[in-house]
């Protein structure tokens, strides 16, 4: 368990991006639903701006990932996570399997157009973090010593991914196909094929594989093209039908998950609910206005698993609700408010007004939910974290006006806290953290530390600790580095 919450907080520094993606992307599309830019250029230039991060988002979280699971923060770790990435998407792509099947484009299966995915990217930064910490020291024999150390770490790596290809070559297809079968026998189900269809697809999103369900329901592969027959782009739409496999995610993504974020602010320690609370409501927002809802999603996901699944199966009970009611709106991009407003004289659209007080339903159940299991569980999402060996000082010895100290001043005091320049080994930063490797931890002044606005101070075996001083910590380290020459 502590290593999926490990690894949910490493997801915090690609999911912070996000939002902002969400909402630029969002924008365009209201700017230009038809054309996506088409038709207009700031349209465009707000779509392609996010897009660039929402399309390159296994990437991030393979760079992320990477990070955020070793402790030294080295450029040969982000080498290696973004070389593999590099590797395994290019093989995956469906021009080169075209190549390799020896077979024309628009005969590579399916699966090939879907193959990069957050499960991908997930993989490949837990396999680098993985080999930096078993080989980032290995000695080579001489002849061989300039790839040593931290430069074999890329090369291993390189070669794994090598082999995780070609068995993804073999078996995503096959997955990719057995859930499109798996999406044909649910569509025959009604309310409830809608239901187990909502499910799956928020239960699958890590893997990619909610792709092969949507292509389903959304398009055309089985016939149903909910998506096109909502707007009427192609006939066949049955009022109070077509729409059913959207209709059930605008109460989950514009009420629903903001409740559940709300609930996670409210679960936070005090201390940090400032840290945590500004990537909450941008993710929040962004599920609210787009539909977009990776960011606030990866925040639990794999932090409290068990969150997660409720999020599934609630998803899978809107998703009922609304086919049997028949509450239906559509959308072109996401179930966020921007296609709500756009699917209200769509030709399709029925009750539409009725998803609002739905809803609200949603967006109560989230937060009561959320907010019972967190504490009742102790479940640790954002800002719940337990941090062990933290230093603690009733009375510090020193005082000094915080709001008066700029970054040179806390960097000096610091230093001298710690022992003086001569006894810091190394120095960097993580989100809100101070990393410090020192020669002799017997030197440190907790109190002087404490007194410059320190929330607390994390030991980490004989040599090594973390100062908890909150996000603008990248500024005092750099003056920190300045000081001391690196």
């Amino acid at each position: 368990m502590k290593y999926l919450q490990r690894l949910g907080k490493s997801l915090m520094l690609p999911v912070s991006i996000m939002p902002i993606a969400a909402i630029l992307k969002g924008i365009g599309y209201w700017i230009d639903p038809v054309g996506w830019g088409a038709n207009n250029v700031i349209a465009a230039f707000l779509i392609e701006s996010g897009g660039v991060i929402i399309d390159n988002l296994p990437l991030l979280f393979a760079i992320g990932i990477a990070i955020g699971m070793v402790e030294d923060k080295d450029a040969m770790l982000v080498m290696s996570a973004v070389v593999s990435y590099m590797i395994i998407n290019k093989l995956l792509s469906a021009k080169t399997v075209s190549l390799l099947m020896d077979i024309p484009l628009k005969e590579v299966p399916i699966a090939f157009n879907n193959s990069s995915n957050a499960l991908i990217g997930i993989m490949i930064g837990l396999m680098c973090a993985f080999y930096y910490q078993k080989f980032h020291h290995i000695q080579l024999p001489q002849s061989l010593s300039f790839f040593g150390g931290k430069r074999f770490v890329p090369i291993i790596c390189s070669a794994t991914t090598l082999l995780i290809s070609a068995l993804f070559l073999v078996i995503w297809p096959n997955l990719f196909n057995a859930f499109i079968m798996f999406g044909e026998f649910m569509s025959k189900l009604g309310p409830f094929g809608a239901a187990l269809y909502g499910f799956f697809n928020r239960l699958l999103i890590p893997t990619g594989l909610h792709h092969a369900l949507n292509s389903v329901f959304w398009f055309d592969v089985a016939g149903i093209d909910d998506i096109g027959k909502f707007w009427g782009r192609v006939s066949g739409g049955v009022v109070g039908v077509t729409g059913m496999y959207q209709a059930g995610f605008f109460p989950i993504m514009m009420f629903g998950l903001p409740g559940a974020a709300v609930a996670i602010y409210k679960c936070a320690r005090k201390e940090k609910r400032k840290q945590v609370g500004a990537i909450l409501l941008s993710a929040a927002f962004a599920s609210f206005l787009t539909g977009v809802t990776e960011p606030l999603e990866f925040t639990f996901m794999f932090a409290a698993p068990s969150l997660y699944f409720i999020h599934a199966l609630l998803t899978g009970v809107f998703m009922y609700i609304a086919a049997t009611f028949k509450w239906i709106a559509g959308f072109g991009f996401s179930a966020g408010f921007i296609d709500y407003v756009l699917s209200i004289k769509a030709p399709f659209a029925h009750d539409i007004l009725m998803l609002i007080p739905l809803g609200i339903v949603c967006f109560l159940i989230y937060y009561l939910l959320f907010r019972f299991m967190i504490v009742h569980y102790r479940l640790m999402t954002p800002g719940r974290e337990i941090e062990e060996n933290i230093i603690q000082v009733e009375k510090p010895q020193y005082h000094y006006e915080v709001n008066q100290l700029d970054y040179d001043d806390m960097a000096i005091i610091l230093i001298e806290a710690l022992g003086g320049a001569s006894n810091i080994v190394f120095v960097d930063s993580c989100l809100t953290r101070l990393r410090i490797d020192l020669k002799d931890m017997s030197c440190i002044d907790e109190n002087k530390i404490l007194a410059v606005g320190a929330s607390g101070i994390v030991k980490l075996g004989k040599d090594s600790l973390q100062i908890i001083l909150g996000i603008d910590v990248e500024f005092i380290v750099d003056v920190m580095k300045e000081i001391l020459g690196r």
